[in-house]
């Protein structure tokens, strides 16, 4: 979690680890792409109301304090960066138009999105971005969204959008509430605060102590968790297969495709089938890299791909708390298996195992050591995950709204989910519910998965399959002439 110091927020190393990491290849941000109805966000002479919008955002800023924050660092690199106020604000740094030339469809919209995720967020400013993007053939209105990392992890990010958008179709205006920002701190002032956290840390790392010692189970029992945590990691079979989801480095150049399923079918699937719904997701995920693979010729006999797999550890009274509360699970992919039944036992097998052993928790101990890691050598770790030998994907899962958000009177109509690529992972697949929708983002190097299509088609397919497994099973417990 994140260290206050006289007025100063201090990112926690986790979501330093963000900023390190970044690179104009490998933007390190969080995103989405939305899409609105139009009507509403239109005036009497057809013209966007981006004055409204920038307006009803404002109004909201209140609710996450952190979007109007900015990032300084420490000189010398003697401390974790800190959040401190942007004394020059703009909303229009950060809500913005674009027009689509005709015929405005969604081929044309998808590659804005693509553009408009590989450009970097400006340090010097908070770190988000609004884009609204109108001329779209059917009239609706799309929004591309971009949150640093740094900033949020999913969960949050799920948050930081529900602040920003109605439960019911408000389109009235609302009073913007009066804001001051706190005068920056100088360099001499973020050193002092460094050195007073680092002559801080020992102390806590003592009274840290004398509780494990007042508490000798506990402290036992976290130790283990921790301990098992990492040998499972890094014990055998810790390295990823060698695949073509790899890269020695990916390009500059991005591909976003969306496969939508109905949410009550997965939950049908889960319920027949009795797994959970992350059990099936993973399962689809797993089926449709099998196809890939298999199509480019790739051997999938005995191989099981590793993906990283945050877990959220936010609390329930967490909610716009930014940051990152998040911990991993590397979860292996059956993709050896040759059936979509056998490949979903297989990751319910394997994800139960997972829970069973605490590796969640047990990470979570592990990274909020880092905490207490030297910044330069956090820093420097943060930028071998481009070179990471552990995972082949990442696929993420973040349960969102299950009933429709509105933004000025315009309800929101699908949303697509889309998660940064790290250095050499050319696939990053983010999963999103939203009213009754399970949206799932693809988002991939374009010169390295010139075939994204057709892992979008593949994914879309295995979750076909499943559902008539659904049916089957529905049909084998149907009474007699039913």
């Amino acid at each position: 979690m994140s260290r206050s110091h006289r007025g100063l927020e201090r990112l926690s190393a986790l979501d330093a680890s963000f900023l390190y990491a970044e690179t104009p290849e490998t933007p390190m941000h969080v995103g989405a792409l939305s899409v609105f109805e139009g009507a509403p966000l239109f005036d009497a002479d057809g013209a966007f109301r981006l004055d409204d919008v920038r307006r009803r955002v404002l109004a909201r800023l209140h609710r996450v304090p952190r979007m109007r924050k900015v990032v300084r660092f420490v000189p010398f690199g003697l401390g974790l960066p800190v959040w401190v106020d942007a004394e020059d604000f703009d909303i229009a740094d950060h809500v913005r138009l674009m027009v689509l030339p005709e015929p405005g469809n969604r081929a044309q919209l998808e590659a804005l999105c693509e553009r408009l995720q590989m450009q970097v967020l400006d340090r010097r400013r908070p770190l988000w971005e609004l884009w609204f993007i109108g001329g779209l053939a059917d009239g609706n209105v799309a929004m591309v969204e971009k949150l640093h990392h740094a900033m949020v992890d999913g969960v949050s990010g799920v948050d930081v959008a529900s602040a920003l958008l109605d439960l019911e179709p408000l389109a009235d205006p609302e009073p913007i509430p009066p804001w001051t920002p706190e005068p920056a701190p100088g360099d001499r002032d973020l050193l002092v605060a460094a050195m007073q956290d680092r002559l801080r840390e020992p102390l806590e790392l003592a009274r840290t102590a004398v509780s494990a010692v007042q508490a000798p189970l506990r402290l036992a029992r976290d130790t283990l968790e921790g301990v098992g945590s990492l040998l499972a990691l890094l014990g055998p079979g810790a390295l990823a297969p060698r695949s073509s989801l790899n890269a020695a480095q990916v390009g500059r150049g991005r591909r976003l495709l969306t496969v939508q399923v109905p949410l009550d079918e997965v939950k049908a699937t889960k319920r027949s089938l009795g797994t959970t719904v992350n059990d099936v997701v993973l399962a689809a995920v797993t089926g449709g890299l099998r196809r890939l693979l298999v199509a480019r010729e790739e051997p999938v006999e005995h191989l099981s791909l590793r993906a990283l797999v945050p877990v959220s550890v936010r609390a329930e009274d967490e909610h716009l708390a930014l940051g990152n509360r998040v911990t991993a699970m590397i979860a292996p992919l059956p993709v050896a298996e040759e059936t979509p039944l056998a490949r979903l036992l297989a990751v319910q097998a394997t994800m139960s195992e997972l829970k069973a052993q605490h590796l969640a928790e047990g990470n979570e101990l592990l990274l909020e050591g880092v905490d207490h890691l030297p910044p330069a050598l956090t820093a420097l770790v943060s930028r071998q995950i481009h070179h990471q030998p552990f995972v082949n994907v990442v696929v993420t899962n973040v349960p969102g709204p299950p009933f429709p958000l509105w933004f000025l009177g315009a309800r929101m109509l699908e949303v697509t989910p889309i998660v940064p690529l790290g250095g050499n992972l050319t696939i990053g697949i983010a999963i999103l519910s939203y009213d009754r929708t399970l949206s799932i983002g693809i988002h991939a190097d374009r010169d390295a998965v010139p075939d994204a299509g057709f892992l979008a088609d593949a994914i879309r397919n295995e979750f076909s399959e499943l559902l008539r497994l659904t049916r089957g099973e529905e049909r084998q417990r149907a009474p007699a002439g039913a």
